[in-house]
């Protein structure tokens, strides 16, 4: 049998303690009219916190510019009943042990045109190109990057005074940040285009001006991928050196964990450095910075928890058994959960009960409610 226990140890970053190294994944709901979180939402991720999720990460919460968001359901995160509705979500997860985080979040160009709550607003982008390069926009100038940047840090600012524990900067899946990490998407000829350090200045200057509004004490995470949802075979990186030199904007811009989205959590990212058995992004992330890392990207869909500790050839799911293997041995720091705590709120309880005859597989019918 695995043993369990690195599952349920703290873990320590800057001014916050979580009290295991189980995160809820951020999982879009769409279930907050007009943009504001609700009592049933609050509830929603109360009784995760509740059953053991040392970490919550909310549901991308858009920041304030008038293109962030193509659906008016999604919440936002600067009108003031919006706001409102998040203090509430954080007063409901601080009654239990967990922590939480806003995932802060612009969809950039992947805005449908005339949509969402702000239909005349312009979609922003790095260079007003679509994700096969096509000219759609004129680029945006400095000055209108610059309060890209800002809105993601006030509203930084906003969750250190509703107190929220940490903020995660969206910057995967092809959305704002990530746009700019892609050179299809940035054709930019100014310091936040070029080659990959640079293509990552604006992520680096976001989170430094997110750290001048939460103060010192409160982690900044990063969520990024190489994958993105226009092309899932995508890289940024080609190889460990690459992606080192990309990191460390963000290492030196002062964020504290490394989100690393996988769509299958134990792929090899480097194979042809440490073979079809090596590290995965997140452990990549965490040798090459030394920061702590989350990994995330199909854990927990199947109910086999223990299964053959060996890597299926094909398979869309592996045991939760291997990813523990690996997180005790320090490969990375937290298990980020999405679909099987979206379906079931328990599932971290269950795991730490040893309840595993309890756990199902994932039903895309839970995607219909808020459990």
């Amino acid at each position: 049998m695995t043993d369990i226990s690195p599952l349920f140890e703290p873990l320590t970053i800057r001014g916050m303690t979580v009290p295991n190294r189980i995160v809820m994944a951020p999982m879009t709901r769409s279930m907050a009219p007009g943009g504001v979180p609700t009592d049933e939402i609050a509830a929603y991720y109360e009784r995760r916190a509740a059953a053991d999720v040392g970490l919550i990460i909310t549901e991308g919460t858009t920041v304030n510019r008038g293109g962030a968001s193509s659906d008016a359901n999604v919440p936002n995160f600067h009108e003031a009943e919006a706001l409102a509705g998040w203090k509430k979500v954080v007063d409901a997860v601080h009654g239990t042990p967990g922590k939480i985080a806003p995932q802060l979040w612009h969809v950039g160009m992947m805005r449908k045109p005339g949509s969402g709550p702000h239909p005349d607003a312009i979609s922003d982008s790095p260079s007003g190109r679509t994700h096969t390069g096509k000219q759609v926009q004129e680029e945006p100038t400095d000055a209108e990057v610059e309060k890209m940047i800002m809105a993601y840090a006030d509203a930084a600012g906003e969750a250190a005074k509703l107190g929220f524990d940490c903020i995660e900067l969206h910057g995967a899946h092809g959305y704002l940040i990530d746009e700019f990490f892609w050179g299809v998407m940035n054709a930019r000829s100014d310091k936040y285009g070029g080659d990959l350090v640079n293509r990552a200045r604006f992520a680096g200057e976001a989170i430094a001006e997110c750290r001048k509004q939460v103060g010192p004490d409160v982690p900044i995470i990063l969520r990024w991928s190489q994958w993105k949802q226009q092309d899932y075979s995508a890289r940024l990186a080609e190889t460990p050196q690459e992606l080192e030199a990309f990191l460390q904007v963000f290492v030196d811009a002062g964020v504290d964990v490394l989100h690393a989205s996988q769509r299958r959590w134990w792929e090899a990212e480097f194979p042809e450095v440490d073979g079809d058995e090596g590290l995965n992004l997140a452990g990549w992330c965490k040798k090459l910075t030394g920061l702590p890392s989350i990994t995330v990207g199909s854990i927990g869909l199947s109910s086999e928890f223990i299964g053959a500790l060996v890597k299926s050839e094909g398979s869309k799911t592996q045991p939760i058994a291997l990813a523990v293997e690996r997180l005790a041995k320090g490969e990375f720091d937290m298990l980020a959960i999405g679909r099987a705590l979206l379906q079931d709120p328990f599932w971290a309880q269950k795991v730490r009960e040893g309840r595993t005859d309890d756990l199902t597989d994932y039903n895309a019918e839970a995607l219909a409610t808020l459990y």
